[in-house]
């Protein structure tokens, strides 16, 4: 990012923008993996209760509720001639690859020894991914305060990091039973180790090219303390409804996740749907970040957000009926899947701009400008997602009557068609009427905000 003797923003250089998306590529295959297969390898590899592993994830993402917005504080309160973000970026990618690969090594561990090399991997995988990815997206609001550029910007990352996702979840098994020869076990070791080395490219990639503005860097100039970050978090209302917005939307799209690959296998009875399914929804997802800077152009922001909704309660709807009455057909399901995705791809680059924005609200409302501390919560709202997931399924599936490798009773498939399909809806309900109710940085009041600031 540069300016010209006017101090009028210019472009950001292409090469960083794709430098930038590249480092999301890495980034989300290393915790796609762990979103979408953990539970599935928890409970099928190693053989650890369901019950037991959703318990495990509530309470590391409980413990990520201080841990979280304690590493943004760090970020921005990081002083050193490579600016605030890239050197964390580094940091947190090479100790956590470590860890992402020791998770799928469970499976060498049994008796005691087991429970406890779960719970310690798992934790600090939380941890050590924290520490590079409050930095990674902290980097948005602190690239550019032109409005229409962020637009574009926020894509980028988010098309990259769903090309992951989509690769994750419609080839990851196949390329774990490929590596692994019949031995799943070795197959996600192996799996784990390819991701790390791409993850760790990635990352010192962006941190070479991607440079943050310096004019906007230097407007934190004192650090801040943990009465700041209470500030900053508590008393910003915007912050707090988006919160709530991003919370209830990304639980309904991790529950029904983390819980696709057992409904296909035991609801529907066809494991290969899932490939199916998750393939769709993957494509449709990228396309619907690819559309986003035309469509907000054309369109409010709070259309877009009631599209974003709109989408995941077809697709809900379609998984129903196609489960009921033609549950081998392809087509349906993967237009079921496009249906979900495409409109998580217009949440995706919303929750991101809206968090950028959050951040100049905050420096209008309380004189402090602090992108990490706010952009944690980014990061602990999409771990908390995964483990109240994780959680509902692990419990959920227990209460269902559940048991691995084998048929399901009538009751237990209703049990998961609950699960799947009945709750998700009431979460993306609930994001909704958050949003309208509560949400206000958008057209004039926003405007005024950024005038506030001297960036309009």
């Amino acid at each position: 990012m540069t300016h010209n003797k006017d101090g009028n923003v210019m472009s950001i250089s292409n090469g960083a923008k794709l430098s930038y998306g590249i480092g999301a590529l890495g980034k989300d295959l290393a915790c796609s993996i762990i979103y979408i297969y953990l539970m599935y390898y928890y409970t099928d590899v190693v053989g650890l209760e369901a019950a037991f592993v959703g318990t495990l994830f509530l309470v590391a993402r409980i413990w990520d509720t201080f841990n979280d917005p304690i590493m943004g504080m760090i970020v921005d309160n990081t002083r050193s001639r490579y600016g605030k973000f890239r050197p964390w970026i580094v940091i947190g990618t090479l100790i956590n690859s470590v860890v992402m690969v020791a998770v799928f090594f469970t499976h060498e561990f049994e008796g005691t020894a087991l429970y406890i090399y779960t719970a310690i991997s798992y934790i600090l995988w939380g941890m050590t991914y924290t520490i590079m990815d409050i930095p990674y997206w902290s980097l948005i609001p602190a690239l550019t305060s032109n409005k229409k550029e962020r637009e574009q910007i926020v894509v980028i990352p988010r098309l990259f990091a769903s090309f992951a996702w989509f690769v994750m979840g419609a080839f990851g098994m196949k390329a774990i039973d490929i590596l692994g020869d019949g031995d799943s076990g070795a197959g996600f070791a192996k799996v784990s180790m390819i991701i790390a080395v791409l993850f760790i490219l990635s990352a010192l990639l962006t941190a070479w090219k991607v440079k943050e503005d310096s004019a906007i860097a230097t407007k934190v100039s004192e650090k801040i303390n943990f009465k700041d970050v209470k500030a900053i978090i508590f008393q910003n209302d915007q912050l707090k409804a988006l919160i709530g917005i991003v919370l209830c939307f990304n639980l309904a799209m991790q529950l029904a996740g983390s819980f696709a690959i057992y409904y296909f296998t035991y609801a529907m009875g066809d494991k290969d749907m899932f490939a199916v399914f998750m393939g769709f929804a993957g494509s449709a997802e990228i396309m619907g970040l690819v559309l986003f800077p035309l469509i907000v152009s054309k369109l409010s922001r709070p259309m877009i957000w009631r599209l974003a909704c709109v989408f995941p309660l077809m697709s809900y709807v379609i998984l129903l009926l196609a489960g009921h009455f033609i549950p081998e057909n392809t087509l349906l399901i993967g237009i079921a899947g496009a249906a979900m995705k495409f409109g998580s791809g217009f949440a995706l680059a919303m929750s991101t701009l809206m968090l950028a924005d959050v951040v100049d609200y905050g420096e209008y409302k309380m004189g402090m400008r602090s992108e990490s501390v706010v952009f944690s919560v980014q990061t602990m709202l999409v771990k908390a997602a995964s483990a109240f997931a994780g959680f509902l399924t692990g419990i959920g599936l227990t209460i269902v009557g559940y048991v691995p490798n084998t048929v399901q009773s009538e009751s237990t498939v209703l049990g998961m068609q609950v699960l799947m399909l009945g709750i998700p809806s009431l979460l993306i309900c609930m994001s909704y009427l958050i949003y309208k109710s509560r949400y206000k940085l958008n057209g004039k009041f926003h405007d005024e905000v950024l005038a506030a600031l001297g960036r309009a």
